[in-house]
């Protein structure tokens, strides 16, 4: 006989328990109490709904979407002339850049501040400070530092107010925009009245000059006019240049959130119930098939 016919014909073989045994369980089960069976059968049931219960609240967990996405918005207001506006925002990349409100008729200081988020720190001044370079601009100062992979970095660039805007667009191409500023002081009113002062003051100076007045009061009139067009002519200079601030970043390796938390242990929870689910499902099969051998005749 070979090896495969012995194989089948153990497998056909029904092993029966001896009499005895099985009369003693039936004896068993007849002297057992009905409340003992009850109490067994409520063990069993909340042995079994232990697990589901945990597979239920797990599965409700994983499959639950989170709706903490945060999304920013930016709000420019409106620009009123003779004050400074300021603007903090945080947008997402997708978000257009900070505009910058053109006034050429009037003389206005801006500036205006980015920060970014880059893959390299030196890549990135690199890239910004010849955006400034070609748009007439220049770099004020520069500070960069960098550990390992991350590192920060901090530009001062000054590019002619007229160019802000295309500066701003430009910069913000360089990565990925965390947050902007924009501050906008209009200038115009305060050159007017000094425009006013000075015209008055020359007139009164004409009129000492007519006068012959003294020399003392010539020079000090004078020196008053000479100060505040030295003043005026400070004020236009500075204007003509925009100062933009740029902070670059590399981003921070991302810890896990609770939410990511409480979802990786969800899932262990879910996989502890499904083991657990099984191990019973076995167990009863196993007895099913115990009982069914001593039921037998």
């Amino acid at each position: 006989m070979s090896q495969r016919d012995l194989v089948a014909e153990l497998r056909g073989v029904r092993v029966r328990a001896p009499r005895e045994v099985r009369d003693r369980v039936h004896q068993i089960a007849a002297e057992s109490p009905a409340g003992g069976r009850r109490r067994f059968a409520w063990r069993r049931a909340l042995v079994l709904a232990v697990p589901v219960a945990a597979a239920i609240a797990a599965a409700v967990v994983v499959t639950r979407p989170d709706h903490h996405h945060v999304t920013a918005t930016r709000t420019i207001p409106g620009i009123t002339h003779g004050a400074a506006v300021g603007a903090p925002t945080t947008q997402l990349r997708a978000q257009k850049s900070l505009a910058v409100p053109a006034a050429p008729k009037r003389v206005q200081t801006v500036g205006a501040s980015i920060s970014l988020h880059v893959t390299s720190i030196s890549d990135g001044v690199r890239r910004a400070v010849a955006i400034a370079t070609s748009l007439s601009g220049y770099a004020a100062s520069i500070h960069a530092s960098t550990h390992g992979k991350t590192g920060t970095a901090d530009l001062t660039l000054k590019v002619p107010r007229i160019h802000a805007q295309a500066a701003v667009d430009r910069l913000s191409k360089l990565g990925t925009v965390t947050a902007e500023q924009l501050d906008i002081i209009d200038r115009q009113a305060g050159l007017n009245a000094a425009d006013r002062e000075i015209a008055h003051l020359q007139k009164e100076l004409a009129t000492l000059r007519a006068q012959h007045a003294s020399a003392a009061r010539i020079a000090a009139l004078t020196g008053r006019i000479r100060s505040l067009q030295r003043s005026e002519s400070s004020t236009r200079r500075t204007a003509h240049f925009a100062t933009i601030g740029v902070h670059l970043a590399t981003p921070a390796p991302h810890a896990k959130s609770k939410s990511h938390v409480r979802r990786d242990a969800a899932w262990a929870v879910l996989g502890a119930a499904v083991l657990a689910l099984l191990l019973l499902a076995f167990r009863a099969a196993r007895r099913f098939r115990e009982y069914a051998l001593l039921s037998r005749p």
